[in-house]
């Protein structure tokens, strides 16, 4: 698993960390409490509720090797960011091939499809596809991630996250950061998180995307390069059923649906778990 380098480590001493070249608000050192009291920190919080131009602001901070990420408390009451995070359960994301995951859990949700729905139901369901993997979509040029992200960042606070916290997580890559900090939103379908984040790291890579926003059981990207085309749409909305079936599940009636409804020139993909 990832060793958390030494950025955060700095800011025992440096709060606000100057000598980084950061000009942090008031914030807390989060640690993994499976690891004893004198286990490094996984990440930093911002003690403060971000406001719309917080995400873009903290981009300078990658230099340093921490990447932003806004945290969402649904409840408002309890900060599961704190006390709720176990890196030591996951694996490294580079064990993992995100077609070989991909493939098994389209497997996965195909047949659940199949149990739920009658034969008929369920092949409307996963058309234009069968049971069989349909193989990864091909990746389009991104444009400038960072610039999509910031603004994805930027439509998020204060709509669809009401009160998020602006974070930093010492990995090298935004697709990292699920399992660097042992978030453990997706446990009713993955328990290893490393796994899903080997597909955000082929998404990364073929579509320029970028993990923006973690919550409970949530978790939101923003996408540079996004599918321009129905078939170009349907190509990565296999994907996303493999990878989060409770998107097609549980708000479409069809992956073909999900692909023209909310894919098809989106920069802003979630991903919710039931």
């Amino acid at each position: 698993m990832t060793t958390h380098p030494k950025p955060l480590t700095v800011l025992l001493t440096d709060p606000p960390g100057g000598t980084l070249g950061l000009s942090l608000p008031p914030g807390s050192l989060v640690t993994d409490t499976n690891d004893g009291p004198w286990s490094e920190p996984l990440l930093w919080v911002a003690d403060g509720v971000a406001a719309p131009g917080t995400w873009a602001e903290y981009l300078p901070a990658r230099d340093v090797g921490l990447q932003p990420v806004l945290l969402q408390d649904e409840s408002g009451i309890a900060e599961w960011w704190d006390g709720e995070l176990d890196p030591g359960m996951m694996s490294d994301p580079g064990d993992h091939h995100a077609e070989g995951v991909l493939k098994d859990y389209w497997e996965f949700a195909a047949s659940e499809t199949e149990e739920n729905e009658d034969g008929e139901d369920a092949g409307e369901t996963i058309a234009p596809f069968i049971s069989t993997w349909p193989g990864l979509a091909p990746g389009r040029t991104a444009a400038d991630p960072a610039v999509t992200a910031a603004d994805v960042a930027r439509g998020l606070i204060g709509h669809s996250l009401k009160s998020p916290r602006l974070a930093l997580v010492p990995v090298g890559r935004a697709a990292d950061i699920p399992a660097a900090i042992g978030w453990s939103g997706p446990v009713n379908y993955e328990n290893d998180v490393a796994r899903l984040c080997a597909v955000l790291r082929s998404w990364e890579d073929r579509f320029g995307a970028q993990v923006v926003a973690l919550s409970y059981a949530r978790l939101d990207m923003s996408v540079a390069a996004p599918p321009q085309t129905l078939d170009e749409a349907l190509a990565v909305a296999a994907e996303h059923f493999a990878f989060c079936p409770d998107n097609v599940w549980q708000g479409y009636e069809s992956i073909r649906l999900y692909a023209e409804e909310a894919l098809v020139g989106n920069p802003h993909w979630t991903f919710w778990w039931d």
